[in-house]
């Protein structure tokens, strides 16, 4: 057997419309153990509407918010999987089945930048990243929707040989600018070295990471911490109403490079938009997320 054509075109499909409808398990705990601990009552009660809003959307099968971003997707390929079919071609018409049998319907986010004529189409889309994973028997689809809020407000910049301390000062000067505009409290996603590319692509994996896992690298688990702590002093709170739930969590990625080292930062709101599964070659589809 092999992953076909088909399976991807509805595992991307069906990750998509679950991205709109729920929050991870992981997220809703660490909103309401924001709440437990924040000081701020305003806070409290924006960290409680948050949570009674997910839930409502998960019940009755709604969207968490109504912009739906564009289709992001992850795709980990096992070098012992069989693909068969015009797999890109499946996001495409995944995404288009999806738009299609939506209840309720999507607004039109695909935007040329171009023309700034905005639809359900559009050249790249969805984007997709493609790695390996050596020795597996399947593919690792996760999709993780880019809207306004989260999006804009992503950076990079390039060092020569930067301390440690710069790097922080540059990640605390992102998160600074971005103020409560991202829809906080955020995952924030750091991507240190490799290049211009890869920087970017390192912070968008970090985000993603599944919380409570602790950094296996000790210097990026400390920054981590530290910066953790910062943001939360920021004082701009859930949605910007003050308080010391800024940041749900911070992870860091790190790549060997030259000289020159490029340093991404990237957010996820509070929705954390992250679906996951795996279509193993004997067709089997494991839902993780």
């Amino acid at each position: 057997m092999a992953i076909t054509y088909q399976l991807i075109k509805d595992v991307s499909a069906d990750l998509y419309a679950r991205a709109l409808r729920r929050i991870p398990d992981d997220t809703r705990l660490a909103l309401e153990q924001a709440s437990q601990i924040e000081t701020s009552e305003v806070a409290r009660k924006t960290l409680h509407i948050m949570l009674e809003s997910a839930d409502a959307a998960r019940r009755k099968n709604h969207f968490v918010c109504s912009d739906a971003g564009i289709p992001v997707f992850f795709m980990k390929i096992g070098t012992a999987a069989r693909l068969e079919g015009d797999i890109k071609r499946a996001f495409t018409d995944g995404f288009a089945q999806m738009v299609a049998d939506s209840d309720p319907p999507l607004l039109e986010h695909v935007t040329n930048p171009l023309t700034l004529e905005r639809g359900y189409q559009g050249k790249d889309m969805p984007i997709v990243t493609y790695d390996l994973i050596d020795g597996a028997d399947y593919v690792d689809l996760t999709c993780s929707p880019k809207a306004l809020g989260s999006g804009r407000w992503a950076a990079l910049e390039i060092f020569s040989f930067p301390s440690l301390e710069v790097i922080e000062e540059y990640i605390m000067k992102v998160i600074l600018k971005a103020g409560p505009q991202h829809c906080p409290p955020v995952v924030v996603g750091v991507g240190i070295g490799g290049t211009f590319d890869h920087a970017a692509k390192m912070a968008k994996e970090a985000m993603l990471r599944p919380f409570k896992q602790t950094n296996p690298e000790p210097i990026l688990a400390a920054m981590e911490s530290r910066l953790m702590e910062a943001i939360n002093a920021t004082g701009f709170g859930p949605m910007g109403t003050g308080g010391d739930s800024t940041a749900m969590a911070v992870h860091i990625n790190y790549s060997a490079g030259h000289g020159f080292t490029p340093v991404a930062v990237c957010f996820n709101c509070w929705i954390n938009r992250r679906t996951r599964a795996r279509i193993y070659n004997d067709g089997r589809i494991e839902v993780i997320e």
